[in-house]
């Protein structure tokens, strides 16, 4: 599949991208900031923003796709940066197609299986009665027994659209249907040994210590920096303290080698 992308800037290739009910656009202020050095990437995943929609969500496929997309663009290698979704899409990437990939950024999770509440969420957002009548406070009112953060309703219902005809842009129930998928983490075979950088939030429990072994058993070359006032949303949290992180680790990148 290829992907809907949105791209700025010219130079070595930098690919970001975003994790589930997000879309290129949450990448707004990091591409800005790298856009005057990088060619910056932000791809909408299957079943989200602009891309087409189509059943499975195994990141096997989601990998496949982001490969597909660099091809399309003419790029052979990319910094990968990905969160959440995203950073497991980019770890699939990384081990299955490891020649595709020059460093590997993952924002705030890790190689392992999680239990979320994500279904109990698509289900909400499911049940929302499509009505030409439906305000937004309609719909936020309907999320909020699943999803009390306002500010996590408010980026969910980014992905509606109302009026005479509302509508879920998403491919939701396809998305809704792959949750299982995109919380777990089929064990992907295979090693990636470029450079690896793990970002966390400081003020997030994603990435525990115990789950540094699984991360060193696949990226050898692992690193690892937490970001002061941030929490999963590493990147929106403090923008400022991501893009430095990110900026010194891209530093160097296709410039005569990784």
């Amino acid at each position: 599949m290829i992907l809907n992308t949105i791209q700025s800037g010219e130079g070595p290739p930098v690919v970001l991208l975003h994790g589930l009910f997000g879309a290129a656009r949450n990448w707004g202020a990091i591409q800005r900031a790298i856009a005057p050095r990088f060619r910056a990437i932000a791809m909408d995943m299957r079943n989200h923003g602009d891309s087409p929609h189509a059943p499975s969500m195994r990141y096997e496929v989601l990998a496949a796709d982001v490969a597909e997309t660099l091809t399309e663009l003419g790029v052979e290698t990319a910094a990968v940066v990905g969160h959440s979704m995203g950073g497991k899409a980019a770890m699939a990437l990384a081990l299955l197609h490891p020649d595709r990939i020059g460093r590997l950024l993952v924002a705030d999770i890790a190689p392992v299986p999680y239990r979320h509440d994500n279904s109990a969420i698509a289900q909400a957002m499911a049940a929302i009665p499509l009505t030409p009548a439906l305000t937004r406070q309609d719909a936020d009112a309907a999320l909020a027994g699943a999803v009390p953060r306002a500010d996590i309703r408010a980026f969910l219902l980014q992905n509606f659209r109302f009026g005479p005809n509302p509508h879920w842009r998403i491919g939701l129930p396809s998305i809704a249907a792959g949750i299982p998928d995109l919380e777990g983490w089929a064990g992907l075979p295979g090693c990636y040994n470029g450079p690896s950088l793990f970002v966390t939030g400081a003020d997030s429990d994603y990435v525990r210590p115990e789950h540094r072994p699984a991360i060193r058993s696949q990226f050898p070359a692992a690193r690892f920096v937490a970001v002061k006032g941030a929490g999963h949303w590493v990147h929106a949290d403090n923008p400022a303290g991501f893009v430095s992180v990110l900026e010194a680790f891209l530093h160097g990148w296709g410039q005569g080698g990784h």
